[in-house]
């Protein structure tokens, strides 16, 4: 999946619910189902152009909302901080195991579980 379809995922993933019904629709069946314009225009009876038109407007929908709400922008930095803050815990879970103090070790451990919890949750 190129850069741009991802981020258009993502979008669609924070926002879909603020489009109308039938940019849903079309934007799902073009970008998730992986249907051609032409295929949504003839399940949808109307013109490819059409079609273009209201996947576009949501599009441009869509990357108006991550504009001015920098939502998915926050989101991401959060992951990679979570997954930086996951790495570190890991390492510090082996460090504690490898030394004799049950407390911090027992802590790395509540620490990494914690972590991993978060970063399977979304």
């Amino acid at each position: 999946m190129d850069n741009n379809a991802l981020q258009m995922t993502m979008l669609f993933d924070f926002f879909g619910d603020l489009l109308t019904e039938k940019q849903r629709d079309y934007f799902d069946l073009y970008h998730n189902e992986d249907l051609s314009l032409s295929e949504i225009a003839e399940m949808a009876n109307i013109s490819r152009q059409g079609v273009y038109d209201i996947i576009s407007r949501a599009e441009n929908t869509l990357t108006e909302f991550e504009r001015k709400t920098g939502v998915v922008h926050r989101w991401n930095e959060t992951r990679t901080q979570l997954e930086n803050a996951h790495a570190l815990a890991i390492k510090l879970q082996k460090l504690s195991s490898d030394s004799d103090n049950n407390t911090s070790a027992q802590t790395a451990n509540e620490l990494v579980l914690t972590l991993n919890s978060l970063l399977s949750s979304d």
